[in-house]
């Protein structure tokens, strides 16, 4: 299920799904082809109740869902990894055929068409394909711009009742604004329990995720203080990047950086914080991935490089990239450097040489929301023998991308493609397990040194090959102090995180 403007999630399931990231640095426009090469004789034939059908082409014409439907077939069969083992299904059934939501019955066809198959684990194989309107899959790449109030939650269990809490907040966003604060937990929305245990819970969920800007009631719990708040559903635009911080330790200055999304704005804060870390000549570097799902490959590629320097890449590849055996022409290119220079013209830096911290060990801030993208910095880097000790949660396990098409302004993401690091290895379904585990804390700001993940990774850099007790994971601000650094961590393992599922996923593109 979908977390777009055209799709409301009806529970907690569809969070689970994550996307993975990276796209950059190969042959294929980041922006949807207006013209897609498979089925071209339907391409752009769009259904008259297809509201969005002119969203990203001159090209649309009228056809019917029928066209629709057959493009989506066409495209799977071409592009997708597992073309071989798409289900035979009639494209003529109910669910299929809603004429007045065209949107919904596409999203469910190509449900249907993934690979049913699952993994020696028992999993899904295919946990990743997924759809999304194209006017806000653009408007996310680009800009990271997203309809919501600015606001990750972090949900406490995967079934009701669960505990809504606040996990990161975007600077700049409506929740900002009005002082939502990490840690906080939501009570209730529009005076209805946010617990999950509510029989209208639709309404509930149709609050937390509205289709359109809307300004709803927010009731917080924030230590033993109850606020309510009036939060404004708009635009939110990303910022991928927060400001870069020096840590003064005894052994040396310290960087710590979060950086939330591999998007095209991310290219110049990531060089700014690299070229503050090198004039201040830090000795380590800890870099919070905690929230960051994926986005261009490119972008990784250019951070992978940034860490490492000249010297310990070699020429070596930082993620080669395996097509179909449909598709050998498009494995045979797409084998991505470590980029030593500025790609994206949208920073204005294409083309200069980035700078570098020649770091060979790099701690990396953790959770089942890193994937993708971001799992390809941590198997670049071990590609090229770089120590990558993983502080925190075993990350989402998404060695797979997109390239993407768009019909009739519906962006179509089949798994393209998988990719593997300078060594040959790719095989990280399983996600990279932490050499510490930790939680997050949720009682403290990013960045602050006490802070349960940074403090585990500082606790790391000066005690080699011990671990920080973690501390109790999900506890409230009013119980942060009695429970004490050392606390025992407790909670349901299907704790986790919602994001909108196109900010997790790999993308292969032109950067912009």
């Amino acid at each position: 299920m979908k977390f777009n403007s055209g799709f409301v999630p009806c529970g907690l399931v569809f969070l689970l799904t994550a996307c993975g990231g990276g796209g950059g640095g190969g042959s294929t426009s980041t922006t949807p082809s207006p013209t897609p090469t498979p089925g071209t004789a339907i391409a752009q034939k769009c259904s008259p109740n297809n509201p969005y059908r002119f969203d990203d082409t001159a090209f649309s014409t009228t056809g019917t869902l029928n066209d629709e439907k057959a493009w989506l077939k066409a495209n799977m069969q071409e592009k997708y990894l597992w073309y071989s083992e798409i289900p035979n299904v009639n494209p003529a059934l109910a669910q299929f055929s809603q004429e007045s939501n065209p949107y919904l019955s596409l999203d469910t066809y190509f449900e249907a068409l993934k690979s049913p198959y699952l993994t020696a684990a028992g999993v899904k194989k295919d946990q990743f394909s997924f759809t999304a309107l194209t006017r806000d899959w653009l408007s996310f790449l680009e800009s990271g711009a997203v309809l919501n109030y600015g606001i990750e939650w972090h949900y406490s269990r995967s079934s009701a009742p669960w505990q809504m809490t606040v996990a990161y907040v975007s600077p700049g966003s409506q929740a900002a604004l009005v002082g939502v604060l990490r840690g906080d937990q939501l009570k209730t929305i529009d005076g209805l329990p946010a617990d999950g245990t509510a029989s209208n819970q639709a309404a509930v969920n149709a609050a937390l995720y509205p289709k359109a800007a809307s300004a709803h009631t927010m009731v917080f719990q924030r230590g033993a203080s109850v606020l309510s708040l009036n939060v404004v559903a708009d635009s939110t635009k990303t910022m991928p990047v927060l400001p870069a911080q020096i840590i003064n330790t005894a052994s040396g200055p310290v960087g710590y950086l979060v950086f939330n999304s591999h998007i095209s704005s991310a290219e110049k804060p990531l060089i700014d914080a690299i070229n503050l870390f090198k004039n201040n000549n830090v000795q380590s570097l800890i870099l919070d991935l905690r929230y960051n799902s994926g986005g261009y490959l490119y972008i990784a590629s250019e951070l992978a490089y940034m860490i490492a320097g000249p010297n310990q890449i070699q020429n070596r590849v930082f993620d080669r990239l395996q097509f179909s055996d449909q598709r050998p022409a498009q494995t045979a290119v797409n084998a991505i450097p470590f980029y030593a220079t500025a790609q994206s013209s949208q920073s204005g830096m294409a083309g200069q040489l980035l700078p570098n911290l020649n770091l060979k060990q790099v701690f990396i801030l953790a959770t089942e929301n890193t994937c993708s993208a971001s799992e390809a910095i941590i198997n670049g880097l071990r590609g090229i023998d770089v120590d990558v000790q993983i502080i925190g949660k075993t990350t989402c396990g998404k060695p797979y991308g997109f390239i993407g098409q768009s019909n009739c302004g519906i962006s179509y993401f089949p798994i393209e493609f998988t990719g593997s690091n300078a060594k040959g290895f790719g095989d990280f379904t399983a996600g990279f397990a932490p050499q510490c585990t930790a939680n997050d804390d949720f009682s403290r700001p990013l960045g602050d040194i006490n802070e349960g993940l940074l403090a585990a990774a500082l606790f790391r850099r000066s005690n080699p090959n011990s671990c920080k007790p973690p501390i109790a994971l999900n506890r409230s601000v009013a119980a942060g102090a009695a429970l004490g650094a050392a606390g025992a961590a407790t909670t349901d393992p299907t704790a986790y995180i919602a994001q909108p599922e196109m900010n997790k996923n790999q993308y292969l593109g032109w950067p912009k």
